[in-house]
Formats: C-alpha cells, sequence, structure tokens
C-alpha cells in the first residue's frame, strides 16, 4: 500500500517536473532587497542546499575552522531540483497534495499518530532538559514512566566545583531521542507558517488529525517559540542553517565556532572527569545555545545569556581511565531570576541567586562562541 502511495505521489510529483522547470523564470523575478540578496537567491536555486550553504558559511564566518558537522550533517538532502520544484509548491499552497514525496525526499518527520516513535509521553522531558530555566517540574514527564520531580535524574545538573578533573560523577542521559530529520533550505521554510495562529493551516500541510500527536508537537514548539524572554534572554526558534548562522552571527559575530557533545556515551552512569578547558571570553560574551525541538522539520530553540561560562571536558570511564566522550557544559552564573521551584534548587538544595547551576549540552544540541 505505502509502496502504490509512493510510486503515485512521485509519478505525480515528475508530471510537474516540465511545467514547473519551464516556469523557473519567475523564481528570479520576484522582487529582492538589494543585488547582494540577488546573487544569493541565484546560486541557492542553481546548487544542492547542502553546497549552498557550504557557500554561506564560508561568506559569513571569517575564520578557517573545520565547518561543524553537527550542522552540515543535517542539512537539506534535497538536489537543487527538488529544492526548486518543493520551494514552489510551498509559494503555490500546493504542497499538502505531494506531502508524501515532501517527506521523503527533505526527510521530514510526518504522517505520526499518538503512538508513533513513543513520542507523546517524551515531550516535555525533551524540553525542560534543553531549557533550563523552563516549566515547573511538577509539569514534567520525565521519559521511561518517570516523574522527574521526586525522582530527580542525578546529574542533570550540578555545580561549578564538580567539573574538575579527577573527580567522579553521574551523567544525565545525554541521548537524543527525536526521530532522524534534515533542516529545510530557507526559501523553503521561510514560506511555510510557523505561529500558533497559524495551527490550523499547519494541521492542513502536514495531514494532522484533531488531537494527533503531530498537532500536540506541532503546538508544543510553537507556544515554546512565542514564549516571552527571560530577563537578559535573546532568542529565536530558527527553521533553517541560514537563519542559525545569522542569529548567531548577530550576537557573537562573524569569528565563531560551533560546540557540541560529542556522542551520549557515559549516559546514566558514573563517569570520571579528564581534562577540562574553560572557553576563554564566555562569560564576557553571550554563547548561543541552540536545542532541537520536535516539529515535521528540524527547528532549534537558540538563545543567549550573559554571565554564564562554557566549559569542555573529557569524559573518562571511571575503571579504566579510557575516554569515552568529549562533553561541552554550561554553568549559569546568575540565577536569580529563576523560579524557586525549579528543578536545579531540588536537586542541589538551594535557590535562585544562591548558587551556580551547570548542565551538559546533551547530543546534537550545540553552542555557538566567539572562535578561541
Amino acid at each position: 500500500m505505502h509502496n502504490s502511495f509512493s510510486t503515485m505521489a512521485h509519478t505525480s510529483l515528475l508530471l510537474h517536473l516540465l511545467l514547473l522547470l519551464s516556469s523557473l523564470h519567475v523564481l528570479t523575478t520576484v522582487a529582492r532587497a538589494t543585488p547582494e540578496a540577488d546573487s544569493l537567491a541565484d546560486e541557492a536555486n542553481s546548487i544542492s542546499p547542502k553546497a549552498y550553504l557550504v557557500h554561506y558559511w564560508n561568506k559569513q564566518i571569517t575564520n578557517n575552522l573545520p565547518k561543524p558537522p553537527i550542522l552540515f550533517t543535517k542539512a537539506s538532502p534535497l538536489t537543487a531540483a527538488s529544492a526548486t520544484i518543493f520551494a514552489e509548491l510551498v509559494a503555490k499552497g500546493a504542497i499538502s497534495d505531494h506531502l508524501l514525496s515532501f517527506c521523503e525526499e527533505a526527510q521530514l518527520l510526518c504522517f505520526m499518530n499518538s503512538s508513533s516513535y513513543g513520542v507523546a509521553k517524551t515531550i516535555d522531558a525533551q524540553l525542560y532538559k534543553v531549557y533550563p530555566r523552563g516549566p515547573p517540574p511538577d509539569t514534567i514527564v520525565a521519559t521511561d514512566d518517570k516523574k522527574v520531580n521526586g525522582g530527580m535524574e542525578q546529574g542533570l545538573f550540578f555545580r561549578e566545583s564538580m567539573l574538575k578533573s579527577g573527580n567522579v560523577m553521574p551523567m544525565p542521559d545525554l541521548r537524543d531521542n527525536f526521530p532522524k530529520t534534515s533542516f529545510l533550505p530557507r526559501r523553503i521554510s521561510s514560506k511555510l507558517p510557523f505561529s500558533t495562529s497559524k495551527l490550523p493551516e499547519l494541521k492542513q500541510i502536514f495531514h494532522a488529525i484533531e488531537n494527533s500527536t503531530m498537532e500536540k508537537i506541532m503546538a508544543q514548539t510553537l507556544g515554546l517559540c512565542e514564549g516571552a524572554a527571560l530577563q537578559d534572554e535573546t532568542k529565536r526558534c530558527l527553521a533553517s542553517i541560514e537563519d542559525m548562522i545569522d542569529f548567531a552571527t548577530s550576537v557573537l559575530g562573524h569569528d565563531v565556532m560551533v560546540r557540541s557533545t560529542e556522542s551520549a556515551r557515559g549516559s546514566k552512569q558514573e563517569v570520571l572527569i579528564g581534562v577540562v578547558k574553560r572557553i576563554e571570553g564566555s562569560e564576557g560574551s553571550k554563547p548561543v545555545a541552540c536545542h532541537q525541538s520536535l516539529f515535521p522539520y528540524i527547528v532549534y530553540y537558540c538563545h543567549a545569556f550573559p554571565n554564564v561560562r562554557v566549559y569542555e571536558a573529557d569524559i573518562l570511564d571511571p575503571k579504566s581511565k579510557a575516554k569515552i566522550n568529549h562533553g561541552v557544559a554550561i554553568c549559569h552564573m546568575d540565577t536569580s531570576t529563576w523560579s524557586p521551584a525549579h528543578g536545579s534548587f531540588l536537586l542541589l538544595g538551594s535557590g535562585p541567586g544562591q548558587i551556580e547551576v551547570c548542565h551538559w549540552i546533551n547530543e546534537n544540541n550545540m553552542m555557538w562562541t566567539i572562535a578561541k
């Protein structure tokens, strides 16, 4: 049934190919603000999204450090021709009629039901873990059918003094439990609705029925993205790699790099801290932390805070002393505006403004800093 549906969808898409390719000149006649924007748009139309991102990175980032794999492996797998076709279908409001092909070729998350991937019971837990000043613990549902409150995951939050070579500490679950998806090119994502007020339109596009898990996923992420920024927080939800590059450089300048925890190894066990490196300049700038949120395509919740310290540390096996991971951690030095009910205070036994609070950057999340 699925193969038959897929073949029909691809056949239908191919029937549009000649018509769409014959009218590509329409894309180049859209009004643009500057000659530079015109040039970038022409390049985006003529090469694959991945190739275009290499060019965009080189244009926006001033250093010659290696390009971050965590970012580029999430780039859209679409070809130049497919990206152009889907961009045109989205612009015409016709993408819903070709959703199966769109989801398969762009590697999106579609056609979910209430039991798919076990997502229904993990959404709140994932959002809480990546947003450390998030909702009160009594609203949080943890993975493995356990409540975070009353059974707080050890190592989820810790003090800065624990992050030193030779110390043994519990490591929380660093695993990314989200289904594998990809970013969309900006010329596609920018044409899709992205607001709570447009949720009915999104449900129609992604064939999400009333009260389905897909509807809940989209509503949860949109609500997080539309929430008011906290004091001293600069935040934005980003649906393309180009948008993330632009946001990070607007905060930190163009000499930046992306840091990430290498893997999820060591999760939910005692680990030995090896060599620790404090990232110089992180406290004086506003490092940008980006956390993936569940959506049909990749969306990252990115936010920047002052008064934070960023660390990198080798993670070792306590018995063999062998290196098993390389982690990135962030310490919030000013917690005075945090809720007294925040889980970190329950775990560490303190209150707002009395202590700093640190946490690891989970697998597939990332930290942008000034290159050092």
